[in-house]
């Protein structure tokens, strides 16, 4: 096993009454995370909840505050969204941030029920929200020329061709998909964009997490076989936490544990065992873990509604305790070699 890329995914928590602060310590966690050498941090996009409802507003932000790590959203659910518009967000994130966005798309809308008319003027039912809405943001960010070869736009500054401005043509080449299914992971393949797979994935021809998630990778790299892949789990040191932290982290997982022992809802949803413990303890549930031993890039998941002091001490104990035994270097070491 060797990790190369080591990011995190945090929820982005705030309190209702105090939405600045919780998002300003988000801000400062990707700072922090910068600091101690991540290659990654990630947030999550969530609608109607106490999280980020516009990945990429957050993001610009982030590229301010930051230098070096890579900004990524999982994930963007895409039937709330304009692919046109989308893309021009996206855009401009990302060449404000010098060009370090990673942005990643899933299909759906939750929360459907209260939101889709209030996105939607007509019935939202019948538009194509699935893999062609992505595709289409896909291919805004490619920057085509809109019209024929003779059409021009004027504006108060100049004369010019019309396309997606800012544009920058590297972007389409750090789009995510999250894929959870068979068929979402063989379309991101064929697609051309990257994988993420994180600690739940659909139980089609299996009870058991570890095959699931080990046969999508293997459908997406069959379709597939050079684009980025990351695996997503959920890991919380004990290390140098305090004995109160040490329990609370251990009444998270133990109310988490349930979900992981059997099929969840029609969908037959398979969840992964969230990996607590020391570093030694994690280390071993790791190594055995098939999936992470496929990969070389590793996204932690950060609990919802943690502290930020103990999202920082997660950090922390991950880069320090476990991340060296998994074969990661810092990427200024790894450069200067």
């Amino acid at each position: 096993m060797t990790i190369t890329s080591l990011a995190f995914l945090t929820p982005g928590n705030f309190a209702d009454d105090d939405p600045y602060t919780g998002l300003e310590e988000t801000l400062q966690l990707f700072e922090y995370g910068e600091r101690l050498g991540y290659d990654g941090a990630w947030i999550r996009q969530r609608h109607l909840e106490h999280g980020v409802g516009s990945a990429a507003v957050f993001l610009a932000a982030a590229g301010q505050r930051t230098e070096r790590v890579e900004l990524g959203t999982a994930v963007i659910p895409i039937g709330y969204e304009s692919p046109f518009r989308l893309a021009e967000d996206l855009a401009l994130a990302d060449v404000l941030s010098r060009g370090r966005l990673q942005v990643g798309f899933s299909t759906g809308m939750p929360h459907a029920e209260l939101l889709g008319d209030l996105v939607y003027d007509g019935d939202w039912r019948a538009f194509d929200l699935s893999y062609g809405r992505v595709a289409r943001v896909v291919d805004n960010l490619r920057g085509d020329y809109l019209g024929g070869p003779d059409t021009v736009i004027e504006s108060p500054g100049n004369t010019q061709r019309p396309r997606l401005q800012p544009h920058n043509p590297g972007l389409v080449d750090r789009i995510w998909y999250g894929g959870g299914s068979l068929r979402s992971a063989r379309w991101a393949g064929e697609s051309g964009l990257n994988l993420l797979s994180g600690n739940i994935v659909t139980g089609e021809r299996t009870d058991d997490f570890t095959t699931a998630q080990s046969s999508l990778l293997a459908e997406y790299r069959r379709v597939q076989p050079t684009a980025r892949v990351a695996v997503g789990r959920v890991v919380v040191p004990f290390d140098s936490a305090d004995r109160a932290t040490r329990a609370r982290y251990r009444t998270y997982a133990s109310s988490r544990h349930a979900r992981t022992l059997a099929p969840q809802g029609p969908r037959r949803m398979l969840f992964a065992p969230d990996v607590v413990g020391t570093a030694e303890q994690i280390l071993e549930q790791l190594a055995a873990d098939p999936v992470v031993s496929a990969v070389s890039e590793l996204r932690l998941e950060l609990p919802y509604e943690f502290r930020r002091e103990e999202y920082e001490q997660i950090l922390h104990d991950v880069l320090q305790l476990v991340a060296p035994e998994l074969g990661w270097r810092p990427a200024q070491l790894e450069a200067a070699r």
